[in-house]
């Protein structure tokens, strides 16, 4: 289709619905989308009785605080060097950061890459180094990589402390617990790497519209309108409107990098819960590249602000700006919630942004 058929088109459909009894709730699942849609201006062209509502696919929002506990414990105890990427250094953890850290003089670098540790790691084999990685299905493979390059390598002072989800069982647990979706726009980065295949379930299984969308203004509104229309026909419809990127069976070389070197486990996701088999965990023949292992972290119970409502705003049953901390007790300056803090945060993204 072309760009102009795609506009003509969301606009047909948004005038029947806007004539219409009808009030449809429609998840973007990425937080890369929930960033796009705001700056595209595209909840501005909707009729007032569709709701766009953003999920749980931000990997910085879904970190616990127990996570960030931990990796202070990797500096201020063992006195490693900690990579990571930038969005996690004003993660908050019992009120601090790795960016205040940093600023006290503990070794906290900004990574690009995970081969920016491993690097480091070679030239300075007297040093502890620890990658610190948050990701989905999206990171899995070069943090994969990254630690098959090191088993290769045998580097001893180099490991990985990670905290890594997949978004498939995500999913299917807010299916399962929350009845007022009508349908989803699906992450195009991860269904890159696991294939358009791996959501089909919520179209086979429980009868929701979904659509694996990219990021252009166009390529969102012809996702938007293709779920719009499979509601409005009342026939479920399953649909990869980005198929020059996504392929039915994804990256297979990247599958078999995640498969190698992880294994499957039940998974914190913060202010959600444990979603089983939702996480990813270094096997046993890569232990040694394990830093929780390696450096005997205790694993530290789900620590929840009082008062934030991160989960229920991941899960779709709130909004941010009726979390009561949003943008008083919680800012971009002075985060409470992940979700503040992350560029793909949907309270970041309201904030920055407003309602519409």
């Amino acid at each position: 289709m072309t760009n102009s058929s795609i506009l003509k088109s969301f606009r047909e459909i948004m005038e029947i619905v806007q004539k219409s009894d009808l009030t449809i709730n429609i998840m973007e699942v990425c937080g890369t989308h929930t960033m796009a849609l705001f700056e595209h201006g595209i909840r501005s062209l909707l009729p007032q009785n569709i709701n766009l509502i953003s999920g749980p696919g931000c990997p910085v929002c879904v970190t616990g605080e127990e996570i960030m506990v931990e990796a202070f414990e990797l500096l201020e105890k063992h006195k490693v060097t900690l990579f990571t990427f930038g969005d996690m250094l004003k993660v908050p953890g019992e009120g601090r950061a790795l960016s205040i850290l940093k600023a006290q003089g503990f070794s906290v670098k900004v990574a690009y890459s995970p081969r920016n540790a491993i690097e480091f790691a070679e030239k300075n084999p007297n040093i502890e180094v620890v990658f610190f990685g948050a990701g989905f299905e999206t990171t899995a493979p070069a943090l994969g990589a990254t630690i098959l390059e090191a088993y290769t390598k045998k580097l001893k002072n180099f490991s990985m402390f990670l905290a890594v989800k997949t978004v498939p069982p995500a999913l299917e647990f807010l299916v399962e617990h929350n009845s007022l979706i009508d349908g989803f726009i699906l992450p195009g980065h991860v269904s890159a790497v696991i294939g358009a295949k791996a959501f089909r379930f919520i179209t086979e299984n429980y009868q929701i519209p979904a659509a694996v969308t990219g990021f252009t203004a166009e390529e969102l509104l012809l996702g938007i309108s293709l779920v719009v229309k499979s509601i409005l026909k009342k026939e479920p419809s399953y649909y990869n409107a980005y198929p020059h990127v996504v392929r039915e069976q994804g990256n297979v070389e990247a599958q078999r990098i995640i498969e190698e070197v992880f294994e499957k486990g039940d998974a914190n996701w913060r202010g959600i819960g444990t979603i089983p088999l939702s996480g990813l965990f270094i096997r046993e023949r890569y232990s040694q590249y394990d830093a929780r292992k390696k450096y005997g972290l205790r694993e530290k119970p789900p620590i929840v602000p009082r008062g934030c409502k991160c989960g229920e705003i991941m899960l779709g049953r709130m909004l941010p700006p009726e979390c009561p901390l949003f943008a008083k007790g919680c800012t971009p300056e002075k985060p409470v919630g992940a979700c503040m803090v992350s560029s793909e945060g949907s309270c970041a993204a309201y904030y920055k942004y407003g309602r519409r």
